[in-house]
């Protein structure tokens, strides 16, 4: 199994020792790693953060350093990949960002991520997911990229809407948290999509322009 998935990263070209890391005008996206356990912590255990997550609050940071852990197996598997959330000009660690079920045969993964509460507003998310999104379709191949949210988190819908996500209907008791069964509201961009294929041509139109200069 190891095998087949180290040999997928290498067909998408991803080098399953070398972490591919991402930056953007404001931020650097990085290899969630140990570096980051107590400021993880402390944005896994809040309450307001964790409210439309799908699992409940950490209560010991030991718990925090074995998620931690899973992203690590998780990526060496070829199952998925996350990002540490990092500004360029402090170095402040505000979340973290990956795509989850990922499956390089079927051209497809979900992506989900989470931010601490002083960096909401602030456009960061929209502006992490935007580069991750263009890094799914052009460097990776992907095909579709899927988002499953609650329907009563009104701030992450817009954000998917406002990226051209499709909304694709509702899955009954999908996501379990606080002990009971909850809705679950899916969406999708795919490869085809207008939204998608702008994200692709900015960066490509980008690339060209540093190349001549």
């Amino acid at each position: 199994m190891l095998y087949r998935a180290a040999t997928d990263l290498q067909r998408m070209g991803v080098d399953s020792m070398t972490f591919p890391e991402l930056e953007t005008e404001r931020l650097k996206l990085v290899r969630m790693d140990e570096r980051y356990l107590e400021a993880y912590f402390n944005i896994m255990s809040n309450d307001h953060v964790m409210e439309f997550y799908g699992m409940e609050p950490l209560k010991q940071i030991e718990d925090a350093e074995k998620i931690i852990t899973s992203m690590k197996y998780t990526y060496e598997s070829g199952n998925g990949i996350r990002w540490a959330i990092v500004l360029k000009d402090t170095g402040a660690f505000a979340g973290t960002l990956g795509l989850n079920l990922l499956r390089f045969q079927m051209k497809r993964t979900e992506i989900g991520y989470e931010l601490g509460t002083d960096f909401w507003g602030k456009g960061i998310a929209s502006e992490a997911v935007k580069e991750v999104l263009r890094y799914s379709f052009q460097d990776l191949g992907l095909f579709r990229i899927g988002a499953v949210t609650f329907p009563q988190n009104e701030s992450s819908i817009k954000l998917l809407k406002k990226l051209g996500f499709i909304e694709e209907g509702r899955l009954r008791g999908y996501l379990y948290q606080n002990e009971q069964s909850h809705d679950a509201m899916v969406f999708s961009l795919l490869r085809t999509d207008e939204a998608a294929s702008e994200l692709v041509c900015v960066e490509r139109s980008e690339s060209a322009g540093k190349t001549k200069s």
